[in-house]
């Protein structure tokens, strides 16, 4: 049967942008359908709108810190429009970056979303819900990654999410953050250090389930420095809007009823592979359901569906949910499929990070999941805790925590966890060493870069 493609990608995110590139780049004929702005979650309204934040938050503590260096004081001022101005810019220019490159590997965009009609032919659908046309592929590609959910909650659709965070006309005074995962506790740093007052609620004890423990209370130690109101084990009843457009937070902590009047909420408890619309039961598309009840594709070790021709990457198979996770999976796929190098991805030592404030990053395992996979008895922890020499002149309290979980036998380092200032770009380095097989010992011949932090790693006892 003749097809209009070799390949069609549903969504031009990262892992539909990198497999088709990848795949026109031997020959194929490559579509890629994508109905909002060409880059993904992470270039639109993710990881690259939340780092320009970052650093835009940050200076209202360099500002301050430079008194202890003998700057004069000044009383700095934030501009909330021209900041969301500047950032949407730059992710307009990103967007039009990444048309032009699928223009130069020879890709055609279609600005519409996908949906299948059955297993090889799809509808293309403008933004009104209009069909424009009719398109088949000898084999298809979803890419479509995931989006923000809300729980069911009374009112809960006066909160927002990530999406809209980026897009608020007026810098809320005050805010109120739902959710202990790495978007909430990144967004609540962000927005105190932009001047908001910040509440965090808190189903537990700690933010960031799922790290190690020393990430999680460092993090929220540093948190609490920062000046965030975080308020732990707290279930929320309801959200009320106010006559005067204020948000009543009820909730509910050790039994007691509460409530938090703010002016904005940012709902942050999760997200979920977008799979509304696609019409994966017209292709036969198999699904599955995690302990979490998450709905997800459902793909073996080579991307492929239960069809033999529909294969998924990236978020929307909720694996491991990552950017880089996603682009790699996308160029193996398309490496297997149409360059005959067939390959999969080792998920194991993926580097992590948290753009939180204090920052935190991670690879390995944790020190409770190391215990678990081979015995507390087998396993050797190294962890310092001190003050970053950065903040001897500054006058504040600042904790940097760095860590090494060690297999006692073979010395083999299983994991490093790190929470301080340049985290991520410490543990990207030592992520090499991990995917090595780095021993204890090859850190202890390693000389250390003095003075600085990431030397720490190589001084442990």
């Amino acid at each position: 049967m003749s097809y209009d493609y070799d390949l069609f990608v549903i969504g031009a995110g990262s892992g539909g942008l990198a497999a088709s590139k990848r795949a026109a780049s031997y020959g194929a004929r490559v579509a890629i359908a994508e109905g909002d702005k060409v880059g993904g979650t992470c270039v639109i309204r993710g990881c690259v709108p939340k780092k320009l934040l970052v650093y835009a938050s940050k200076f209202s503590q360099l500002f301050t810190d430079a008194a202890g260096y003998g700057w004069r004081a000044v009383t700095p001022k934030l501009d909330w429009e021209r900041l969301i101005r500047a950032v949407d810019n730059e992710v307009n220019r990103l967007s039009q970056l990444h048309i032009s490159y699928l223009a130069k590997a020879g890709v055609e965009l279609l600005p519409f979303f996908a949906r299948f009609v059955d297993p090889h032919t799809l509808e293309l659908v403008d933004r009104n819900g209009q069909v424009q046309r009719r398109v088949t592929a000898a084999k298809i590609l979803i890419a479509v990654g995931g989006e923000a959910i809300k729980p069911n909650l009374p009112g809960i659709e006066h909160s927002i999410t990530s999406r809209e965070m980026f897009l608020l006309p007026k810098q809320p005074k005050r805010l109120a953050v739902l959710g202990g995962g790495y978007i909430s506790v990144e967004f609540a740093g962000i927005m105190r250090g932009l001047g908001s007052e910040v509440i965090h609620f808190l189903r537990g004890d700690r933010p960031l389930r799922g790290f190690d423990q020393d990430i999680q209370d460092g993090v929220y130690e540093g948190m609490i420095r920062h000046g965030i109101d975080v308020r732990p084990q707290c279930h929320i009843s309801s959200l009320k809007l106010t006559k005067k457009g204020k948000i009543r937070v009820c909730y509910e902590q050790q039994g007691q009823p509460y409530e938090a009047k703010v002016d904005a909420v940012l709902c942050a408890v999760g997200r979920a592979p977008n799979l509304q619309g696609l019409g994966l039961d017209q292709a036969g598309v198999h699904l599955s359901t995690n302990s979490q009840g998450i709905v997800a594709i459902a793909v073996d070790e080579a991307y492929r569906t239960n069809q033999d021709h529909i294969f998924a990457v990236g978020d929307c198979t909720n694996r491991v949910n990552l950017t880089p996770v996603a682009i790699a999976e996308g160029r193996a796929f398309a490496d297997t499929q149409f360059g005959n190098l067939p390959r999969t991805l080792s998920y194991d030592n993926i580097p992590s990070a948290v753009f939180s404030q204090p920052e935190a990053a991670s690879v390995g395992l944790s020190e409770a999941q190391a215990k678990a996979k081979v015995g507390a008895e087998n396993v050797l922890v190294y962890r310092a805790a001190f003050r970053p020499m950065y903040h001897s002149l500054t006058g504040k309290e600042a904790k940097v925590v760095v860590k090494l979980v060690v297999e006692k036998q073979t010395e083999w380092v299983l994991g490093a966890h790190m929470v301080g200032d340049n985290a991520a770009e410490i543990i990207q380095g030592i992520a090499i060493a991990l995917k090595m097989g780095a021993t204890k010992k090859d850190f202890d011949a390693t000389i250390g870069i003095h003075p600085s932090t990431a030397e720490e790693f190589v001084t442990l006892r």
